[in-house]
C-alpha cells in the first residue's frame, strides 16, 4: 500500500466538516470514503469528485474536467469530476463541492439492490423441495 501523499493528507483534513472522511489507497490512486462509500477520489495528484446525473450539470457548466483514463487505446471518462479551482484553496467551499459527491454516492447506494448474505441462495437456485 503506498503512504499517504502530504496531497492525500491535506484533502482528508479539509473534509472532516463532512464526516469521518478516509482515505484508501485504491488501484494507483486513493478513494475518499463517507459513510462506507466512495465520493471522491484522487489520481495521478488530481482530487476529483463522484458526479451523477443529478448533479453533472454543475460540474459542466463551470467547464470542470472529469477523470480520464485510456483502455486499450481508447479514451475514457469515469464519473468524477474536478472541483473549480479556488475550492482546493478554501475548505469550505471545498465541502460544498465534495458535499454533491456524498450525495451522488448515497443516490448511487440507493439504486442497487441488496446484497444477500453469503450462503443464501437465491430463488431460482434453491435445490427443489422433496415432493415437487
Amino acid at each position: 500500500m503506498p503512504a499517504k501523499s502530504e496531497f492525500v493528507e491535506y484533502l482528508t483534513g479539509q473534509l472532516q466538516p463532512l464526516g469521518a472522511v478516509s482515505a484508501r489507497a485504491m488501484f494507483g490512486g486513493w478513494g475518499f470514503y463517507l459513510d462506507g462509500r466512495v465520493f471522491a477520489i484522487v489520481a495521478r495528484d488530481a482530487f476529483y469528485i463522484k458526479v451523477d446525473d443529478a448533479n453533472r450539470a454543475q460540474f459542466e457548466s463551470r467547464g470542470l474536467e472529469p477523470f480520464r483514463y485510456e483502455m486499450k487505446g481508447k479514451p475514457m471518462a469515469m464519473a468524477y469530476f474536478q472541483p473549480p479551482t479556488e475550492a482546493m484553496d478554501d475548505g469550505e467551499v471545498l465541502c460544498e463541492w465534495a458535499r454533491k459527491g456524498v450525495e451522488a454516492a448515497a443516490r448511487a447506494a440507493k439504486r442497487k439492490p441488496a446484497k444477500r448474505s453469503r450462503g443464501t441462495a437465491s430463488p431460482s437456485r434453491r435445490a427443489p423441495r422433496p415432493g415437487r
